[in-house]
């Protein structure tokens, strides 16, 4: 059987691919992935040209280091195109939102309520009870609001 795989590499390849593939499929979270098919591309291209267990090696490595590269750069650039996502961060949701202060401000300083909860709310100004507000911003858990202008 080893006479067999040495006397034909590719299958040996093949194999060893199919084998990384497998152990990537267990959970090795990617790692294996691209070993997995450097070594296919190896056995395809030992098939299509037979060549000494040197470049064989070569080849392997170049091209596990080249899917690599590549998948990591295709990875950055998805990564970035992505929108801000403003899943739990529940305070992001709120900006440009319009509220009415159910109390005045003392110092710029007061709170809010939104739906169900209260949130505390900062302003350049006091504002009486009452005043129309836009939340422009937010900071840790304190909403910063601008007077209302409307018009």
């Amino acid at each position: 059987m080893l006479s067999d795989l040495l006397a034909n590499p590719w299958r040996l390849w093949l194999t060893l691919g199919g084998v990384l593939l497998a152990a990537e499929m267990l959970g090795a979270s990617g790692y294996l992935l691209w070993s997995g098919i450097a070594a296919v591309l190896v056995a395809l291209l030992v098939w299509l040209v037979p060549l000494p267990w040197e470049w064989q090696g070569l080849s392997f490595a170049l091209l596990t280091i080249l899917s690599a590269l590549w998948w990591y750069r295709w990875l950055k650039g998805r990564v970035r195109n992505q929108p801000q996502n403003a899943l739990n961060q529940r305070g992001n949701q709120f900006i440009g939102q319009r509220l009415t202060l159910s109390e005045a401000l003392e110092g710029g300083i007061g709170h809010v309520k939104v739906g169900d909860s209260s949130w505390r709310v900062q302003a350049a100004e006091d504002y009486p009870a009452g005043t129309p507000v836009v939340v422009v911003a937010i900071e840790g858990i304190t909403l910063k609001i601008v007077r209302e202008d409307r018009q």
